[in-house]
């Protein structure tokens, strides 16, 4: 995926290696490196960025301060070295939240989330490229079971075993959730050790469960912040 990104931080050496793990990983175009925001706000009325790699402790304007002042289409990837702004940090339109050092096998996950994001905002070009995504099969027992996505509510992982429930039916599956985690990108994501949700079936999110149907299905600390992040970019 081709995305244009800008790098904003007054660390040279943190700057480096960003750029180093863009430019082996990615087929993303920096459009520009800044060192402090000032110059950030002024290379983004010349360059179309679709994601900033933003610091938090700069001088003058800090990262939270200039995330209030960008665009709501600009996404944000946070890298810091401060781990106690991660909450405040999805207060805006952030995908990640990096801690410094940033290792490659943690960038590789931002990427996988940017770019996710990135392609559930975008159209598909063709009716084709739709219809192929629209449903699978499951092997239960004997039989291949073809599911439809849209109807898909959650999965329920159940030690070795993973129940598939739809608004039609429920599929027992010998595979493991973690399988299915890694198979499936948005509008599906992980919730809780035992869960993985179809965000767009979500009625409410209350008191720390997803009501799905009449499913009340729990939202875990440690998924917290990437479902947060993907619910966010529904916000009115």
């Amino acid at each position: 995926m081709s995305l244009n990104c800008l790098i904003v931080d007054d660390e040279p050496n943190a700057v480096k290696l960003l750029e180093l793990h863009i430019q082996q990983t990615t087929n993303w175009h920096i459009v520009g490196v800044c060192y402090n925001a000032l110059e950030a706000l002024e290379c983004l009325k010349h360059h179309k960025a679709d994601v900033v790699f933003l610091d938090i402790n700069m001088p003058r304007l800090n990262g939270m301060e200039l995330a209030g002042l960008l665009p709501s289409h600009v996404k944000i990837v946070f890298t810091t070295a401060y781990s106690e702004f991660a909450a405040a940090s999805y207060n805006y339109q952030t995908l990640d939240y990096l801690l410094k050092p940033i290792t490659l096998t943690r960038f590789l996950a931002a990427r996988q989330k940017v770019e996710a994001a990135f392609r559930l905002s975008a159209p598909a070009d063709k009716a084709e490229e739709q219809d192929q995504q629209d449903y699978f099969f499951v092997k239960s027992g004997k039989t291949l079971q073809r599911i439809r996505l849209q109807d898909l509510l959650y999965f329920e992982g159940e030690k070795e075993y993973v129940r598939v429930v739809t608004s039609k039916e429920e599929v027992l599956v010998y595979k493991r959730l973690k399988e299915i985690a890694e198979q499936l990108g948005p509008p599906f994501i992980r919730v809780h050790n035992s869960y993985i949700v179809n965000t767009s079936q979500i009625e409410r999110i209350l008191d720390n469960h997803i009501h799905i149907a009449d499913k009340r299905i729990p939202l875990s600390e440690k998924f917290r912040p990437d479902f947060m992040a993907l619910i966010q970019q529904r916000f009115l």
